[in-house]
Protein backbone atom coordinates (compact mmCIF):
# COMPACT_ATOMS: atom_id res chain seq x y z
CA UNK A 1 0.00 0.00 0.00
CA UNK A 2 1.22 3.58 -0.78
CA UNK A 3 2.38 5.81 1.73
CA UNK A 4 2.82 9.62 1.42
CA UNK A 5 5.99 10.26 3.80
CA UNK A 6 7.30 13.67 4.89
CA UNK A 7 10.96 12.36 5.03
CA UNK A 8 13.67 15.45 5.52
CA UNK A 9 16.53 17.05 7.52
CA UNK A 10 16.03 19.77 10.33
CA UNK A 11 17.69 21.90 12.65
CA UNK A 12 17.13 21.22 15.93
CA UNK A 13 15.04 24.48 16.59
CA UNK A 14 12.38 23.61 13.20
CA UNK A 15 14.23 24.92 10.10
CA UNK A 16 14.79 22.76 6.90
CA UNK A 17 16.85 25.56 5.16
CA UNK A 18 17.59 29.04 6.42
CA UNK A 19 17.12 32.61 5.61
CA UNK A 20 18.38 32.15 2.27
CA UNK A 21 17.02 28.77 1.60
CA UNK A 22 20.43 26.98 1.54
CA UNK A 23 21.04 23.51 3.08
CA UNK A 24 24.96 25.04 3.48
CA UNK A 25 23.98 24.13 7.56
CA UNK A 26 23.50 20.85 6.81
CA UNK A 27 26.41 19.77 4.46
CA UNK A 28 28.97 21.33 7.52
CA UNK A 29 27.60 18.91 9.86
CA UNK A 30 29.41 15.20 9.04
CA UNK A 31 27.34 13.08 7.08
CA UNK A 32 25.12 16.11 6.24
CA UNK A 33 26.41 15.62 2.27
CA UNK A 34 26.50 12.24 2.15
CA UNK A 35 23.88 10.63 4.39
CA UNK A 36 23.92 7.53 6.06
CA UNK A 37 21.87 4.30 5.24
CA UNK A 38 18.82 4.69 6.65
CA UNK A 39 18.34 8.13 6.61
CA UNK A 40 16.64 8.47 3.00
CA UNK A 41 13.11 6.63 2.34
CA UNK A 42 14.10 3.25 0.24
CA UNK A 43 10.72 2.52 -0.98
CA UNK A 44 9.74 5.60 -2.50
CA UNK A 45 8.82 5.10 -6.39
CA UNK A 46 7.89 9.09 -6.47
CA UNK A 47 9.43 12.36 -5.72
CA UNK A 48 6.95 15.68 -4.51
CA UNK A 49 8.70 19.04 -4.14
CA UNK A 50 7.80 22.44 -3.94
CA UNK A 51 8.88 24.95 -6.42
CA UNK A 52 11.99 26.74 -4.00
CA UNK A 53 13.18 23.06 -3.24
CA UNK A 54 13.04 21.96 -6.54
CA UNK A 55 14.98 25.99 -7.71
CA UNK A 56 17.28 25.23 -5.16
CA UNK A 57 18.52 21.64 -6.35
CA UNK A 58 18.73 22.68 -9.91
CA UNK A 59 20.57 25.62 -8.87
CA UNK A 60 22.54 23.89 -6.50
CA UNK A 61 24.21 21.41 -8.42
CA UNK A 62 23.95 23.40 -11.66
CA UNK A 63 21.91 20.74 -13.21
CA UNK A 64 21.01 22.77 -15.87
CA UNK A 65 24.40 23.06 -17.21
CA UNK A 66 25.21 19.55 -15.81
CA UNK A 67 21.74 17.00 -16.32
CA UNK A 68 23.39 14.33 -15.71
CA UNK A 69 23.47 15.02 -11.89
CA UNK A 70 19.74 15.28 -11.91
CA UNK A 71 19.86 11.25 -11.38
CA UNK A 72 22.67 11.58 -8.62
CA UNK A 73 19.59 12.26 -5.85
CA UNK A 74 16.45 11.57 -8.14
CA UNK A 75 17.05 8.46 -9.99
CA UNK A 76 14.43 7.81 -12.69
CA UNK A 77 12.06 8.12 -10.79
CA UNK A 78 9.27 10.93 -11.73
CA UNK A 79 9.12 13.92 -9.62
CA UNK A 80 6.34 15.58 -9.35
CA UNK A 81 6.87 19.77 -8.87
CA UNK A 82 3.93 21.73 -7.00
CA UNK A 83 4.52 25.36 -8.93
CA UNK A 84 2.54 28.41 -10.32
CA UNK A 85 5.12 29.49 -12.23
CA UNK A 86 6.82 28.28 -15.24
CA UNK A 87 10.31 26.29 -14.32
CA UNK A 88 13.34 24.72 -16.79
CA UNK A 89 13.06 21.17 -17.24
CA UNK A 90 17.02 19.23 -17.30
CA UNK A 91 17.38 16.91 -19.99
CA UNK A 92 15.93 13.45 -19.02
CA UNK A 93 14.95 14.14 -15.99
CA UNK A 94 11.27 13.03 -15.55
CA UNK A 95 9.43 16.02 -13.74
CA UNK A 96 5.78 16.94 -14.00
CA UNK A 97 4.86 20.21 -12.89
CA UNK A 98 1.56 20.94 -11.11
CA UNK A 99 -0.78 23.45 -9.80
CA UNK A 100 -3.51 23.91 -7.62
CA UNK A 101 -4.87 21.68 -4.57
CA UNK A 102 -2.60 18.69 -3.65
CA UNK A 103 -6.05 16.97 -3.15
CA UNK A 104 -6.40 17.40 -7.00
CA UNK A 105 -3.20 15.62 -7.25
CA UNK A 106 -3.29 12.62 -5.04
CA UNK A 107 -4.76 10.17 -7.70
CA UNK A 108 -2.14 10.97 -9.96
CA UNK A 109 0.59 10.27 -7.37
CA UNK A 110 -0.61 7.17 -6.14
CA UNK A 111 -1.07 5.51 -9.62
CA UNK A 112 2.14 6.81 -10.78
CA UNK A 113 3.82 5.27 -7.19
CA UNK A 114 2.31 1.55 -8.09
CA UNK A 115 3.51 -0.37 -5.21
CA UNK A 116 6.32 2.10 -4.21
CA UNK A 117 5.57 4.92 -1.64
CA UNK A 118 5.57 8.82 -2.03
CA UNK A 119 8.41 11.07 -0.83
CA UNK A 120 7.46 14.47 0.23
CA UNK A 121 11.35 16.07 -0.38
CA UNK A 122 10.19 19.60 0.82
CA UNK A 123 9.21 22.27 1.77
CA UNK A 124 7.67 21.89 4.92
CA UNK A 125 4.49 24.49 2.98
CA UNK A 126 4.04 21.71 0.84
CA UNK A 127 4.09 18.62 3.51
CA UNK A 128 1.33 20.76 5.64
CA UNK A 129 -0.95 20.71 2.15
CA UNK A 130 -0.85 16.80 1.89
CA UNK A 131 -1.77 16.76 6.27
CA UNK A 132 -4.81 19.19 5.27
CA UNK A 133 -5.61 16.91 2.69
CA UNK A 134 -5.57 14.01 4.92
CA UNK A 135 -3.29 12.23 3.38
CA UNK A 136 0.11 12.19 5.22
CA UNK A 137 1.00 8.76 6.91
CA UNK A 138 4.92 9.35 8.28
CA UNK A 139 6.61 11.99 9.35
CA UNK A 140 10.52 11.11 9.23
CA UNK A 141 13.12 13.95 10.66
CA UNK A 142 16.89 13.48 10.70
CA UNK A 143 17.24 16.24 13.64
CA UNK A 144 20.68 17.82 12.66
CA UNK A 145 23.10 19.59 15.66
CA UNK A 146 22.52 22.86 14.56
CA UNK A 147 20.30 26.00 15.40
CA UNK A 148 19.49 28.53 13.29
CA UNK A 149 17.98 32.30 13.12
CA UNK A 150 15.51 31.46 11.00
CA UNK A 151 14.00 30.09 7.61
CA UNK A 152 11.88 27.84 6.19
CA UNK A 153 9.89 26.18 9.12
CA UNK A 154 9.52 22.44 8.97
CA UNK A 155 6.07 22.05 9.09
CA UNK A 156 4.12 25.42 9.01
CA UNK A 157 0.87 23.69 10.76
CA UNK A 158 -0.16 22.62 14.03
CA UNK A 159 -0.36 19.03 14.57
CA UNK A 160 -1.36 17.67 18.30
CA UNK A 161 0.24 14.70 20.32
CA UNK A 162 -2.91 12.72 19.51
CA UNK A 163 -2.07 12.56 15.83
CA UNK A 164 1.17 11.68 16.13
CA UNK A 165 2.72 8.15 17.24
CA UNK A 166 6.20 7.53 17.79
CA UNK A 167 7.70 5.32 15.81
CA UNK A 168 11.21 4.68 15.95
CA UNK A 169 14.17 6.99 17.73
CA UNK A 170 17.78 6.47 17.18
CA UNK A 171 20.97 8.01 16.84
CA UNK A 172 22.52 7.84 12.91
CA UNK A 173 26.23 9.35 13.29
CA UNK A 174 25.42 13.04 13.97
CA UNK A 175 21.90 12.91 13.44
CA UNK A 176 19.02 12.12 15.72
CA UNK A 177 16.39 9.99 13.69
CA UNK A 178 12.88 9.91 14.57
CA UNK A 179 9.83 8.72 12.59
CA UNK A 180 6.58 9.43 13.27
CA UNK A 181 3.18 7.47 12.23
CA UNK A 182 0.59 10.41 11.65
CA UNK A 183 -2.99 9.64 12.64
CA UNK A 184 -6.09 10.64 10.17
CA UNK A 185 -7.62 13.37 11.98
CA UNK A 186 -11.09 13.99 13.28
CA UNK A 187 -11.75 17.53 11.77
CA UNK A 188 -8.97 20.41 9.76
CA UNK A 189 -5.47 19.62 10.48
CA UNK A 190 -4.97 23.12 11.60
CA UNK A 191 -6.70 21.60 15.55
Amino acid sequence: MTRIVFDTATSLDGWIADEQNSLAWLFAVPGGDEPAEGLLPSGATVLVEGSTTYEWVLAESDIMAHPERWAGFHGDRPTFVFTSRELPTPAGADIRFRSGPVAAVLPELRAAAGDGDIWVVGGGDLAGQFLDAGALDKIALSIAPVALTGGAPLLPRRLDSDRLELVSAEAIGQFARVVFRVRPGTGSAGG
